[in-house]
């Protein structure tokens, strides 16, 4: 449709696009009867936020049922900390000028009895380091996109502007690649003495940290984009935001990650571990099924799941559906809660483990907390399903492709929340403890 502007002069097309686009000014813009405002011409908030669905009853009950929660889980990790293990500790040190008691210490079986391995080195150390390294970067992404969003009233709204969300993610990635480096280099570093130190492979590493998130990304990015393109979509990324990207990532990201990590190995990396490692490895004795990782690790995802899975349905919801997502400061506190949940359910699950005498708790308190990520695919299958309206095979591969890519990053986020929790309550127990 073409519109006419009617003037004393020649008649003047307009475009469509521009006709468009006043439509859409206009429709952003709210009715007051006040002149002060309309001569500022202060702008009001757009018509399309849909007020009703993000500020529902239901999400405010979602946010106080996961506050609920997280008061719950914390009085049960105190429960463990002040009550449990004050027995383990008088049952580990009663009588220890006794040559009796100390036979039956010997004896006893609990976590005490793994102290020489329990801070032994993690199957696949370099793989796990830079699982770690790209986790922590993904907590300061999450947390300085959120809270650059909170503040759009200084600099704008964050859905003023098409693709400003996403230009500020890949900011934050790459100024953020530092933290990558630091947390991978100095937690590689720390199961090395300088002995040691020719035996690593601390540049392979770097190497995986490097390559871990931007690799993963890329893969699912270039088959959607190849599949966009065979279709001739709208969707399809031109190669000079593709040019911008690789170019953001060799010459930010890539040399932040190198300063990180050998600023992780010189100033971090300290080895501070309260137990000597044993030269020789302990055996695992069979424990009960509920201590065994093929248990624990699902269901230690169940409850931080519970926390954020009404939340996720707002933001499937927001990005599936055309809805903009506006209520970030909603998002920052499920996010504090998820962080609270998943720490406090991974030292539950963490305690159980080394209670059997298991001391490969990197692995199974990473997997446990990253278990939330198998969930929230699960849901994403079942928001497809039953809360869309998609179908046909290039609908199907977006939104799996997109989902699948969400799923793997958010198991790295919540892993790495978990093993942190986990390695600070494992170095606390050990360190109040007297050792043979």
């Amino acid at each position: 449709m073409t519109r006419v502007a009617c003037s004393r002069g020649q008649p003047r097309a307009r475009s469509p696009q521009r006709g468009i686009l006043r439509a859409l000014a206009l429709s952003s813009a709210c009715l007051t009867n006040d002149p002060a405002r309309v001569d500022a011409r202060i702008p009001c908030r757009p018509r399309y936020l849909d007020y009703n669905f993000f500020e529902h009853q239901i999400h405010w009950f979602s946010i106080f049922n996961s506050f609920m929660m997280v008061i719950f889980l914390c009085g049960l990790v105190s429960l463990i900390l002040l009550r449990t293990l004050r027995n383990d500790y008088a049952r580990y040190t009663r009588d220890e000028d006794d040559l009796e008691g100390l036979d039956r210490v010997g004896e006893d079986s609990g976590w005490k009895q793994v102290h020489g391995d329990v801070f032994r080195r993690p199957a696949q150390l370099g793989l796990f380091a830079a699982l770690v390294g790209t986790g922590w970067q993904l907590i300061v992404i999450v947390l300085a996109a959120v809270m650059f969003a909170i503040l759009g009233s200084l600099h704008g709204e964050v859905y003023e502007e098409r693709g400003e969300l996403v230009m500020t993610l890949i900011i934050c990635y790459a100024l953020s690649s530092t933290v990558a480096g630091y947390a991978s280099g100095s937690y590689y570093k720390q199961f090395f003495s300088s002995l040691d130190e020719k035996n690593s492979n601390w540049q392979q590493t770097m190497l995986t940290t490097v390559l871990l998130l931007p690799g993963a990304s890329a893969s699912v990015i270039s088959v959607l984009n190849t599949i966009a393109w065979y279709y001739d979509t709208s969707n399809t990324m031109h190669m000079g935001a593709l040019f911008k990207i690789t170019a953001v990532f060799i010459f930010v990201s890539f040399p932040l990650v190198v300063a990180g990590t050998l600023l992780g190995r010189h100033v971090g990396g300290k080895n501070d571990f309260p137990c000597r490692v044993n030269t020789i490895p302990r055996p695992i004795p069979a424990g009960p099924w509920y201590t065994l990782p093929i248990v624990v690790i699902p269901l230690t995802g169940v409850l931080p799941f519970g926390s954020i899975f009404i939340e996720m349905y707002f933001i499937f919801t927001s990005f599936w559906n055309y809805k903009f997502y506006y209520v970030y400061e909603f998002m920052m506190l499920v996010f504090i809660i998820l962080m609270i949940v998943s720490m406090c359910t991974t030292i539950v699950a963490t305690y159980f483990v080394l209670n059997a005498e298991n001391y490969h708790w990197q692995w199974i308190s990473f997997l446990a907390s990253g278990s939330t990520a198998f969930y929230v695919l699960m849901y994403s299958v079942y928001y497809f399903f039953w809360k869309t309206k998609m179908n046909g095979f290039l609908q199907s591969c977006f939104y799996f492709g997109y989902m699948g890519l969400f799923s793997l990053i958010f198991f790295v986020l919540c892993g790495t929340i978990g093993h942190a929790g986990s390695s600070a309550f494992v170095k606390r127990i050990y360190r109040n403890i007297k050792s043979d």
